[in-house]
């Protein structure tokens, strides 16, 4: 991977660019080590709302000159918040790279949050949470994550409150800002065909002014969760249903042999044990998927279906079945081999987004301090034993040890 180069600036700030000779377009964002986890309760909401106010105005621009600036030019401009990041970025043509660049870095160092917009974006938020109320496939997630990690701030909605949402003005946003920002826990990440050079000279010209600032953050960990089952009644005609349970953070050596157990599960392919069991073999989902989320100190597994109300005793009896399986028997050594090709195959296909291997350059790089190649991922999934696999799936699949959260008519 001598295609990427990383360079850190005297300000603490790191830049890592990859070059892709044969591509037109390029990507480059800005990702913050600072989420919805470093919310005070007071705050929950705030960095969302930060990623929704900061394209409403900055010391140099307008929210119709931020809008303009890359639409004018077939450009994209597009954030997210998780949990522990919150990320600025933009897809554009190469030739105006530099652009892009200056326009992210506007946005996420010099955003004014002026008043006017402000109340605009509060309205949004809010409307944003109907609309959300409404989709039991999205809400069931968030929902579920209180039930993993309750009285934490992993267990609380990105969207936040009603009330606290409500309550935001630009002091609010100064002062998380301030209390948060930390510029060695920052990462310009971009990738295209320009030489690494451009990229480093652009980057020490926008952000190398930029003040060093280094805060040290503590993020409390999560206790351990207590097992439970909760009915909630919604306005629905199905059922929604949500399984899992705490599981690895990033740094766990388990990590890799779990993710691929769960791909087996119920990943992303339509020869996933769950979607061949509770869809093809019986009929009883349009989908069924199971996840599994890493953070820096905990994580957690999951499971997600809808299904007729009469259906559901029945989805999850066939769900523990499939449980049983990995938990009495080894795959046999044909089997194992196929979902670590299946494993190969779906990471080396991921690659080939320019826009995800941007991001997840800047991932890594906050969470792991390295980004490892194909290759070496590929190394770590052959080192993956049946023994192993087995052993995980009597941990972590036990119902006995499982949180259930379904959203009834």
């Amino acid at each position: 991977m001598n295609s990427i180069q990383i360079k850190t600036l005297a300000n603490g700030i790191t830049i890592v660019h990859r070059q892709v000779l044969h591509t037109e377009i390029s990507h480059v964002g800005i990702m913050l080590d600072i989420g919805s986890r470093d919310e005070l309760d007071s705050e929950q909401g705030l960095a969302h709302f930060w990623e929704h106010l900061a394209f409403k105005g900055t010391e140099k621009k307008s929210n119709i000159q931020i809008i303009n600036r890359l639409d004018l030019i077939g450009g994209e401009l597009n954030a997210y918040t998780t949990k522990e990041k919150i990320c600025f970025h933009a897809s554009i043509l190469t030739p105006y790279f530099e652009r892009a660049l200056e326009l992210i870095t506007d946005i996420t160092f010099h955003s004014t949050f002026p008043e006017k917009e402000l109340e605009k974006e509060r309205s949004v938020i809010l409307e944003e949470m109907s609309m959300y109320y409404e989709a039991p496939e999205d809400a069931i997630q968030d929902d579920f994550d209180e039930l993993l990690f309750p009285n934490h701030p992993l267990g609380v909605n990105i969207l936040g409150t009603q009330e606290t949402v409500k309550s935001f003005t630009q002091s609010h946003l100064h002062q998380f800002i301030d209390r948060n920002l930390d510029t060695s826990r920052i990462v310009i990440s971009s990738i295209g065909k320009l030489p690494h050079e451009k990229v480093f000279a652009w980057a020490e010209k926008h952000v190398g002014g930029i003040k060093s600032k280094k805060e040290h953050i503590y993020r409390i960990v999560p206790p351990a969760m207590v097992p439970m089952e909760k009915i909630t009644k919604r306005g629905l005609t199905q059922s929604h249903i949500a399984i899992g349970k705490q599981s690895y953070a990033i740094e766990n050596p388990n990590r890799l042999a779990f993710f691929m157990l769960i791909n087996l599960l119920g990943g992303p392919s339509m020869n996933s044990l769950l979607n061949v069991s509770i869809r093809e073999r019986h009929g009883l989902v349009y989908s069924i998927e199971a996840n599994f989320t890493s953070y820096m100190d905990a994580g957690f597994w999951a499971i997600y279906f809808g299904t007729e109300p009469n259906q559901v005793n029945k989805s999850i009896r066939l769900i523990h079945k499939e449980f049983n399986k990995l938990k009495d028997r080894e795959l046999s050594a044909s089997a194992l081999e196929k979902i670590k090709s299946q494993l190969k195959g779906q990471m080396a296909m991921a690659e080939e987004s320019n826009l995800n291997f941007m991001l997840m350059m800047a991932k890594n790089l906050l969470d792991r301090e390295k980004i490892e190649t194909l290759e070496e991922l590929f190394d770590q999934i052959d080192l993956v034993t049946a023994v192993q696999l087995q052993s995980l799936a009597n941990e972590m699949l036990n119902p006995d040890q499982l949180s259930c959260l379904i959203f009834e008519p």
